[in-house]
């Protein structure tokens, strides 16, 4: 392997596990533990795209329409999320989150922010800078 494949490889290896370890933390700072990760990432996607069926829902967050199901019974069960039947197709529903829904993730994100915001502030003027610009490419590169 060349030497600008090994460090190029390094460089993918490091903002891979950069990014795990920073989501775990991130992960961390949940304000309920009553709530699963994967319910927790249903609420995100409907607070992000709006209501929709659950099986764009399942593909959107690339789960099986059955496991989407059991998610979107359980937040139902929550309070989190409502279905209604589709405008125009009798067979399906629409799922939308509540306003308790609406609140929920707004105080995971808040907490989450919060802790981010503590740890970007003992950083330097330069290093945030920095962090602005790998943002911007990492934006990028997850939108391919």
């Amino acid at each position: 392997m060349s030497e600008i494949a090994e460090r190029e490889r390094t460089l993918a290896t490091r903002l891979r596990m950069a990014s795990v370890r920073l989501n775990r933390r991130l992960r961390a700072q949940s304000t309920d533990s009553v709530v699963t990760l994967s319910q927790l990432s249903a609420l995100s996607c409907l607070h992000k795209a709006g209501a929709m069926t659950p099986g764009v829902l399942a593909a959107k967050e690339g789960v099986q329409p059955p496991s989407m199901t059991r998610v979107i019974a359980a937040l139902e069960n929550l309070g989190l999320v409502v279905r209604t039947p589709h405008p125009t197709d009798g067979r399906q529903a629409v799922v939308d989150l509540t306003d308790a829904g609406r609140a929920r993730i707004d105080e995971e994100i808040s907490a989450r922010e919060r802790w981010l915001d503590i740890q970007l502030a003992e950083l330097t003027k330069e290093e945030r800078a920095t962090l602005s610009r790998a943002a911007e490419i990492m934006e990028r590169i997850s939108e391919r």
